[in-house]
């Protein structure tokens, strides 16, 4: 692992130590830090934990091997008279069925045991009704913090916005923000009432007003790192943030799910991610001394991470990529019964595949797969509508050959979204298929399609064909999509006050978990990529 280090005197010259330490010198009128004292603070983080609390089938993460390795870092930073926050950049939600069943209170319990000091609100906190997200941050015990996430009623932050940490002599401002791109992303559902501003607009007021109150400023976020600013069709992420706006010394980030094993220093801040599922602990280790941050380095830990290496006899094996962790038996304690039960209500065979269905995000939000394929057209069939669509972004596992279980098909599908379907006429599903097809590569709302071929021609849908046949003015057509997209999730038409719009009840998940079982075995030949949406 790569170390960063960064040294910035009194004399410093260069733009980046300039920057930084300006942004140090704005802190409160009269500090309490005493004069050539060196404070030693560290920073660890997490991001994008989707509900693995357990660690998986090669024994890799799980926050029970997190804990020790965490407690260990404390223990060392306190040895050498120095303190720690640890922080997560949110989407703490939604990936795993053991935790998805039981509204990740396993996940949400074993923060509060790690002594998490605060997260940003993910996107994926909006997965559920808010009742749950606030039952969700009594299990916790932290701050979940979002400046820019609002009441619609009053205009003021629904969780808190920052929090203002005394960390020995140094007072320490924690400030969240999430990505706007949550009013599409999020269930429409439960969203109702929730107004979400642009992260940075809010920044730009509120950083400056922190810089008066606290020595250093520090940004939790949920927005993304993207390189170089180059975000494409995703709302501006924390290197547009930094660029943005000055004064922010740390951003510690989440929502791309993307490992920085060096910071990405934009504008004289720091940004930091993690990767995902607490595959890695974020450590960030720096002196604070007269009003500046005049030393720092930085490394991504991982927690029991694998890789293959090949033995003596030629045949390969999975080794640790450092030394071992060790399980924390308290943790475990806790939560080897949400485990056990997770597990008692999932491992049921429901079927049997010839072949692995793609749902890899890297794939499925790019191209038409087998999976997206599938899940379209059981969709369709449940409803019996004429053209099945699937929003990628929900779909999150591969369906792997062989053996089928309930667990596998939650893991591919976990929002628990409702089927749902609307009689369109033929000139507004030409309007709907055209946006639908125009959405874009690499994103969650990339669509995949069942019953209908196109061809994409300057924005608009051309040569129609649905199930073979030709589009017929004065002829309706049924589409099923989820209830997500139907509430204009994913920036998809809002269909739901359509005249002719029904949600179905049936949860997808449970959709495709039928489909399987009367349809088994799976062949994947008959759901393998066709072109026929041409884009």
């Amino acid at each position: 692992m790569k170390f960063t280090k960064r040294f910035i005197t009194q004399l410093a010259i260069t733009g980046v130590a300039l920057s930084v330490t300006a942004c140090s010198m704005m802190g409160p009128q009269k500090p309490d830090w005493q004069e050539d004292k060196e404070y030693r603070v560290t920073i660890l983080h997490t991001n994008d934990h989707h509900g693995r609390f357990w660690q998986n089938s090669k024994g890799e993460y799980g926050m029970a091997a997190r804990k020790t390795l965490i407690d260990n870092i404390r223990e060392e930073v306190a040895l050498d008279d120095g303190n720690s926050l640890l922080l997560s950049g949110g989407d703490i939600n939604t990936g795993v069925p053991e935790s998805d069943l039981q509204n990740a209170e396993p996940d949400f319990r074993g923060m509060n045991m790690l002594k998490y000091d605060a997260m940003a609100l993910g996107n994926h906190e909006f997965d559920n009704p808010l009742s749950v997200l606030k039952q969700q941050q009594e299990w916790a015990g932290f701050p979940f913090l979002s400046a820019n996430i609002l009441d619609e009623k009053t205009g003021k932050p629904l969780f808190d916005a920052y929090k203002i940490f005394q960390v020995d002599d140094l007072k320490i401002a924690v400030v969240g923000f999430t990505t706007d791109d949550t009013a599409k992303l999020g269930n429409p559902e439960y969203l109702e009432g929730i107004k979400i501003e642009s992260p940075i607009t809010v920044a730009k007021k509120l950083i400056p007003e922190l810089r008066k109150k606290a020595d250093l400023v520090i940004a939790v976020t949920h927005m993304g790192h993207y390189r170089d600013g180059n975000y494409g069709g995703n709302a501006p992420g924390d290197v547009t943030l930094a660029r943005s706006v000055p004064g922010i010394d740390v951003i510690v980030g989440g929502h791309s799910q993307n490992p920085l094993f060096e910071p990405d220093e934009q504008n004289g801040t720091l940004i930091l991610q993690a990767y995902e599922w607490g595959k890695y602990v974020g450590r960030l280790d720096f002196v604070y001394k007269n009003g500046a941050i005049v030393w720092s380095q930085y490394k991504l830990i991982p927690v029991n991470l694998k890789k293959k290496v090949k033995t003596a006899d030629g045949k390969s094996e999975r080794v640790f990529i450092e030394e071992e962790i060790a399980q924390d038996p308290t943790m475990l304690e806790m939560l080897t019964p949400f485990q056990e039960k997770g597990q008692k209500e999932l491992n049921i065979e429901i079927g049997f595949s010839d072949e692995d269905f793609i749902g890899d995000r890297s794939v499925v939000r790019n191209q038409e797969t087998n999976l997206g394929n599938l899940i379209a057209y059981a969709m369709k069939q449940k409803v019996n509508a004429d053209i099945g669509i699937m929003n990628s972004g929900g779909i999150r596992d591969n369906l792997e050959k062989g053996i089928v279980t309930y667990k596998d098909v939650l893991k591919v599908q976990p929002f628990g979204n409702m089927v749902s379907y609307v009689d369109f006429t033929a000139d507004e599903l030409t309007d709907y298929l055209s946006t639908a097809a125009a959405k874009q590569a690499g994103t969650g709302a990339f669509a995949q399609f069942s019953g209908v071929s196109l061809t994409l021609k300057d924005g608009k849908a051309t040569d129609i064909m649905v199930n073979g046949k030709a589009l017929e003015a004065g002829k309706t057509y049924r589409v099923a999509v989820n209830n997500y997209s139907a509430s204009g999730g994913d920036g998809y038409p809002k269909i739901v006050d359509h005249p002719n719009y029904v949600n179905s009840g049936y949860v997808d998940a449970d959709v495709l978990v039928e489909y399987i079982r009367n349809h088994y075995p799976l062949e994947a030949a008959k759901f393998a990529p066709t072109g026929k949406v041409k884009r």
